[in-house]
């Protein structure tokens, strides 16, 4: 499908790319819309607001992680699903007016992903659950450039972290989540990504007329 407004995925330093994943709606072309050093990762759509569908949602995150490794792997600056703009107009001011963010947030981007982390306790707990997630907390910032706290939403959620590991050192990190199901069999471990850093850009665009 096609259509004459634009859904934006996220921002690059500006260039082209070449993506074989499917967007939002199913959309096949993933094209850049450049203003100076940025381009923003788009397609087209019909629609100023897309279904939140776990279709729909699932490819705003491929195209993201399509991008972020083409090639040798670059940086991207994510938007939040839904991100629609009513012209090219629209979306280059964006650009122009976040310059200086966008270039922050594509320096901190650069070389990493984000990885999320839920540890839950069995039924009956654990004893010393602080003590048991700081040793959690603290054996895997080891191995992340920063690290996100997110809500404790269920009394047996004992961590939900988002990391920020460098690319090129996930496998350290991956060997340290293994290392925390080895020495807390009773625990689940639950890990999600690489996703592009959501939680670590301080710049969120939102979308302007």
């Amino acid at each position: 499908m096609s259509g004459d407004k634009i859904y934006a995925y996220g921002v690059i330093e500006a260039d082209s790319i070449d993506v074989s994943t499917d967007g939002v709606e199913g959309e096949s072309d993933i094209y850049t819309v450049s203003h100076r050093t940025h381009a923003a990762v788009v397609s087209d759509i019909d629609t100023l607001d897309p279904e939140e569908s776990d279709e729909n949602a699932r490819a705003h995150d491929d195209v993201l992680r399509a991008v972020m490794t083409e090639g040798d792997g670059r940086a991207v600056v994510p938007m939040r699903f839904g991100m629609v703009f009513e012209s090219e107009r629209a979306l280059k001011n964006v650009l122009r007016n976040s310059r200086a963010e966008l270039t922050g947030s594509l320096r901190r981007a650069a070389g990493h992903e984000e990885v999320g982390i839920k540890v839950l306790l069995p039924e009956d707990g654990v004893e010393d659950a602080d003590s048991v997630r700081e040793s959690i907390e603290t054996e895997l910032a080891d191995h992340a450039a920063d690290v996100a706290d997110g809500d404790l939403f269920s009394d047996r959620l004992l961590l939900n972290n988002s990391y920020l590991v460098e690319r090129d050192d996930r496998e350290s990190f991956d060997d340290a989540v293994d290392a925390v199901r080895e020495a807390h069999p009773d625990l689940t471990v639950q890990y999600s990504g690489p996703w592009a850093p959501y939680s670590f850009v301080d710049f969120h665009i939102k979308a302007e007329a």
